[in-house]
């Protein structure tokens, strides 16, 4: 048997050098728990970033996935299939809106959103051709593709790729005053923002930020895009991060936990006005929309609504934070614990640069729990939805017990 070192290294020597994991080797998962090649042990606090919120190999969407495949997997956009059309009455109505456009990755789901927002503003609010202008806010992240670096004010994604993407604007985060101003040009098509920034280290607006920008959006003829596939699907509290804030986006994006994490499927939403500005021919995916995606995304959709994975996240997320809060408290190693629902992060005390938040990640997989750091002293934490408060509580031990190894 080849061990973890073993593969390691055969990804070093034959993959490319574009992640940094942690030394760990999975090969198998169940609901919350994550098994390495030597038959190690660990919660999983990641859920791979917040796709598998139904938890691992989640038997109703492996039955789905297994069932359909035997039947039929792909067939492309050249012909119809019997499934598409179900999975888009299904959906839509889930969600409330009129239309969805199928895709498979949480990228793809923001180029599209992108491209539909050009296409809108074009059609419909008369902008002169090729100004429309797409706005932004520092800190986030929506893949690695030119057009999303193109948005981003992280050195990391940008350094080395130009050139980029015209037509977009990029703003502070939180800052109304900032998007108001952005507005006042008349050639913005839309503002395209994540509610909870996930890969900036979970940085939650404040809580009249959201609704606020919605409305000036509205004011001014532009359209909100949500980019909800990090926050999306139960996470944050609400089956919407949005949901927390009486709104619905005028385009909404979804991906990771929309399959479980067993297939990857995106979406995109919005009204007939917006959504029926593209026309055949002008966008599209061989692997978008075929039957296996959509018989996945259903089920999976319908685990989060009839386990109450919403309800469970909020409920659990709050015991995280007061627990990790109160520690916080008392102890200077963390500077700050912010999140919602089960989307929670910890700011570590790093001053100098070091490696602690690395090697309290590296801490906390020896006992058994597999976390990882994000812009260098903050560590992520998102568990499968499903977790109970038992479970919940021995894994805060655990990160409590690993923090107290590297107090300062």
């Amino acid at each position: 048997m080849l061990t973890s070192k073993n593969l390691i290294d055969l990804e070093y020597k034959y993959g490319a050098h574009n992640y940094h994991p942690l030394p760990v080797v999975l090969e198998k998962g169940s609901g919350i728990f994550l098994w390495d090649v030597e038959g190690k042990k660990y919660y999983d606090f990641l859920s791979a970033y917040s796709a598998v919120n139904q938890g691992h190999c989640h038997p109703e969407i492996i039955s789905a996935l297994t069932a359909q495949s035997k039947q039929l997997t792909l067939t492309s956009r050249a012909f119809h299939n019997n499934i598409l059309g179900q999975y888009e009455k299904f959906i839509t109505q889930f969600f409330g809106y009129d239309k969805v456009l199928p895709m498979n990755t949480g990228v793809e789901g923001g180029e599209t959103a992108v491209k539909l927002a050009r296409k809108w503003a074009y059609d419909v609010k008369k902008i002169p051709q090729n100004c429309a202008k797409i706005i932004f806010v520092e800190g986030n992240f929506w893949g690695r593709t030119l057009g999303a670096i193109s948005s981003s004010t992280d050195p990391a994604s940008t350094n080395g790729f130009g050139p980029f993407m015209p037509g977009y604007e990029i703003i502070p985060y939180n800052d109304i005053e900032a998007l108001d101003n952005a507005l006042q040009d008349s050639n913005v098509a839309a503002f395209m923002v994540e509610p909870i920034q996930g890969e900036a280290g979970v940085v939650v607006p404040d809580e009249n930020y959201l609704l606020e920008a919605y409305n000036l959006c509205k004011k001014n003829n532009v359209l909100f895009i949500a980019d909800e596939v990090q926050t999306g699907i139960g996470r944050t509290g609400k089956m919407l991060c949005c949901d927390h804030h009486g709104f619905k986006p005028d385009i909404l994006i979804l991906g990771k936990a929309l399959s479980g994490g067993v297939f990857p499927v995106s979406a995109i939403l919005a009204s007939n006005e917006v959504m029926l500005t593209i026309k055949p021919g002008e966008h599209g995916s061989t692997f978008g929309g075929n039957p296996l995606a959509c018989q996945v995304a259903i089920a999976a959709l319908k685990v989060v609504e009839r386990e109450k994975l919403a309800e469970n996240a909020e409920a659990m997320g709050e015991v995280f934070r007061t627990r990790l809060t109160e520690f916080s408290n008392n102890h200077k190693i963390v500077t700050k614990v912010r999140g919602k629902g089960l989307l929670n992060a910890i700011v570590i005390n790093d001053n100098e640069g070091s490696d602690i938040a690395w090697n309290i990640c590296l801490n906390m997989a020896e006992k058994g729990l597999l976390a990882k750091p994000t812009h260098g002293n903050i560590i992520r934490f998102a568990p499968p939805l499903i977790i109970n408060e038992e479970q919940l509580n021995n894994c805060v031990d655990i990160i409590i017990s690993s923090l107290k190894e590297f107090e300062l």
